[in-house]
């Protein structure tokens, strides 16, 4: 991937001094993986789990679809760097100054704990800082990093870990479980409703290090619950590899919302994979937002495994010159009078690239089931491409599917009905874009929309 004209734009690529007090020297290979392990004081079963993934890894080819990923070379990676030692604080005061000064940046400080149910925040391989509202642990909520769950709460883990995304589904899956480093743990108890959202923030700072979270969420019966995440990284000449997994447990009537505002810069290679189990009669929503990454993959996927459970996942990508974004869904089907939505929202300008590409499976074993697909894509210029690439599968004769799909321009009478009403032509472009994106900026709480405005708005001036 190459640099281009929109990553002097790019508002969070500064970069900080912060000499790693840990950092592990480039390349991959057993005793970088035993040193993580080492580092994070694991029990024997989890470190046995990393080299076994690892094994697997180097048995894997990358995958023959989508954006060839064969110039990827693992050994220019740093697969470990952390500016803190002994886990991460639970007091804004004890993390680093410059630390500090880089969430502050990023208008991520100590009081924006106060309007959420809890926070994670995590810079290269470690979190830094953690929150939980006191009301919340009365009621038993968990939420840490793995790496404390797995001393805490070791069956917890051991019972869900790798069941949802195993070591052998990909071989960044493989990846991820053989050197993952922070991410979120999170258990709701049964009917426990959490009012506020739970955040966890991403922040790549290190030339060429590689961040590989792991995320891990079970929501209980009858709980409810809404996590958000967001992430950057500077700009460098070298690229930083994300590489994360992510598995959710949604039980019986729970529902679960997971938004996510990824705002990488172009220098990102963005590798995750994310799953969701869904019981019967529970819901759960993706609300997955693209903006930069030199190249990014990424397809939430959901399994309806309960009858009557349902998912949604609403999403956009943005693609510019330098960036191609191969991104969309997938729902699967298993049990009977399950339902799924996908609404995909591509915009490709300058000489970008966006593609969506997903996957509907509703299986013999949901019979009257209901999957809905639109997938609608703005292109800007005649430089910039879309494909669509679907897979709809029905095995039974009593399920439904309603695929749509839309490549369209802007709108020449919207543009000059803008124009002639006094506004420019940079902010009508900007605000058709908003009205073709509404879908998913209507599902964001009000500050990530006026985040996401702002993006956008950044991300579309030449």
């Amino acid at each position: 991937m190459t640099k281009n004209n929109f990553n002097k734009k790019y508002q969070y690529g500064f970069k900080d001094v912060n000499k790693p007090l840990v950092q592990l020297k480039k390349g991959l290979s057993v005793d970088v993986i035993k040193t993580i392990s080492k580092i994070k004081n694991e029990p024997k079963w989890m470190a046995d789990n990393r080299l076994k993934a690892f094994q697997v890894f180097k048995k894997i080819k990358n995958p023959k679809w989508g954006p060839n990923l064969s110039f990827i070379n693992f050994d220019d990676y740093i697969y470990y760097s952390s500016v803190i030692t002994g886990g991460y604080k639970t007091d804004w005061n004890e993390i680093p100054d410059n630390v500090k000064n880089t969430f502050k940046k990023l208008n991520i400080s100590d009081e924006h704990a106060k309007v959420l149910s809890g926070v994670n925040d995590q810079y290269d391989s470690e979190n830094v800082y953690h929150s939980l509202e006191k009301e919340l642990q009365k009621k038993h909520v968990i939420f840490s990093n793995i790496e404390t769950a797995i001393k805490e709460h070791p069956e917890l883990v051991k019972k869900y870990f790798g069941k949802l995304v195993p070591m052998t589904d990909n071989k960044y899956a493989a990846l991820n479980t053989a050197v993952w480093s922070g991410g979120s743990f999170l258990y709701v108890p049964k009917n426990v409703k959490l009012d506020k959202p739970l955040q966890s923030y991403f922040r790549i700072n290190t030339k060429s290090v590689g961040q590989f979270e792991r995320t891990l969420i079970i929501i209980d019966e009858g709980a409810t619950a809404h996590y958000v995440e967001g992430c950057t990284a500077p700009i460098y000449d070298k690229n930083n590899l994300h590489a994360a997994v992510v598995e959710v447990f949604v039980e019986k009537n729970a529902k679960f919302r997971y938004s996510t505002i990824q705002n990488w810069s172009d220098n990102v290679l963005n590798l995750v994979t994310k799953r969701a189990r869904v019981e019967e009669n529970a819901v759960m929503e993706w609300i997955d937002g693209n903006l930069g990454s030199g190249l990014n993959m990424k397809y939430p996927a959901t399994y309806l495994v309960g009858k009557n459970a349902s998912s949604k996942c609403i999403s956009i990508a943005v693609s510019h010159k330098g960036v191609i974004q191969d991104t969309g869904a997938k729902m699967i089907h298993l049990a009977p009078n399950t339902k799924s939505l996908i609404i995909s929202k591509s915009i490709a300008h300058s000489g970008g690239e966006a593609n969506y590409r997903g996957l509907v499976n509703i299986t013999k074993n949901a019979p009257y089931s209901m999957a809905t697909v639109t997938c609608d894509t703005l292109i800007l210029d005649s430089i910039s491409k879309s494909d669509t690439i679907p897979t709809e599968i029905i095995a039974n004769k009593t399920s439904f599917l309603k695929h749509e799909a839309k490549v369209t321009d802007l709108d020449k009478e919207k543009m000059f009905y803008l124009n002639s009403r006094g506004i420019n032509e940079e902010d009508a472009k900007h605000l058709l874009v908003l009205g073709f994106m509404e879908e998913f900026i209507n599902e964001l709480p009000m500050e990530y929309a006026v985040e996401l405005n702002r993006l956008l708005k950044q991300d579309l001036t030449n």
